[in-house]
């Protein structure tokens, strides 16, 4: 942080708030998990003195991706917690680490060639339990598990197993990278697109912690090119492709990005509204009919369909 300009103290006061949360044993690992994301992508608002406005101390510098510290650990020796009955919880030893700054965003977990990388996923499913090493979750974005032969698998914390992703992507800057799993790692860990990831595609709704497909990902990507071009557009998605979240993730940029811009939704469902309210936070009002809507001067809408 000294790099930024941020003085020792000031430093000192963001990462005593970050461990505070992070540590915080009376909330679930999903509660401790989403304050250290709010921390990470909105900053640390602290004091420099008493009675003084405050300020907000970047935990990563999300706009320059290249200024942040990125480190690789392998066999990270965790010490398990203290348990309820007095107990210690047991050490592990996740294969790799990915830190930003200091802080441990991503986890890897890696198999030989002959053992079903589904065994990386337990593995990391069983480090998050209570008995084991928990807290070390706290600040972890991307959970993943892999082996040479069959790539590589992501999720996040508390994600079963059934819904754990492969990462699909045929062109690009290391589509041409002959062994599997170095491709998916180069494609999705790759320093602009790891914190672009963290930080514009994981979605907290209702108790469940969510990343986004490759298909989000690149739709959403396209259509902010479109936005910027003031150019409307379709994104069109198959059943159960994820049109919901591709939504709220759009929305959150558009608001986050374009000043004066406002979404509106059509509610096609109760449970797409619900997952709209929830995730991206934003209040639902019926539009007045007696009142014309409009997207603005040369502007077109964005709309998503199925098929």
């Amino acid at each position: 942080m000294a790099a930024q300009g941020v003085s020792d103290t000031l430093a000192a006061r963001a990462l005593f708030e970050l461990q505070k949360v992070a540590n915080d044993t009376s909330k679930s690992l999903y509660d401790r998990n989403h304050a250290v994301y709010r921390l990470l992508r909105y900053g640390v608002k602290v004091r420099p003195e008493a009675g003084e406005n405050t300020v907000t101390v970047w935990l990563v510098k999300w706009a320059d991706p290249l200024a942040n510290d990125f480190a690789v650990a392998e066999e990270v020796t965790v010490p398990g917690g203290d348990l309820v009955s007095g107990a210690k919880a047991s050490t592990k030893r996740p294969d790799v680490v990915l830190y930003v700054n200091g802080i441990a965003l991503g986890v890897l977990e890696l198999k030989r060639s002959t053992v079903s990388v589904s065994e990386g996923f337990r593995q990391n499913l069983d480090n998050q339990k209570k008995e084991f090493i928990r807290p070390f979750f706290s600040t972890m974005q991307w959970v993943m598990a892999g082996n040479d032969t069959e790539g590589l698998r992501y999720a996040t914390i508390e994600t079963p197993e059934k819904y754990w992703l492969s990462w699909v992507e045929e062109t690009g800057e290391f589509a041409d990278e002959p062994n599997l799993l170095d491709r998916h790692l180069l494609q999705l860990c790759a320093k602009h697109r790891f914190l672009r990831l963290i930080h514009d595609f994981i979605v907290f709704d209702a108790g469940i912690k969510k990343v986004c497909r490759q298909n989000q990902y690149f739709g959403v990507v396209a259509a902010q090119e479109f936005i910027r071009r003031r150019e409307g557009g379709i994104i069109w998605h198959t059943q159960g492709s994820g049109k919901s979240l591709t939504m709220v993730w759009l929305a959150k940029w558009i608001r986050e990005n374009r000043s004066g811009a406002r979404v509106l939704f059509r509610q096609t469902s109760r449970s797409c509204s619900t997952c709209w309210t929830r995730s991206a936070k934003l209040t639902l009002q019926r539009p007045d009919r007696r009142q014309p809507l409009t997207c603005g001067p040369a502007a077109r809408p964005m709309h998503f369909g199925s098929s």
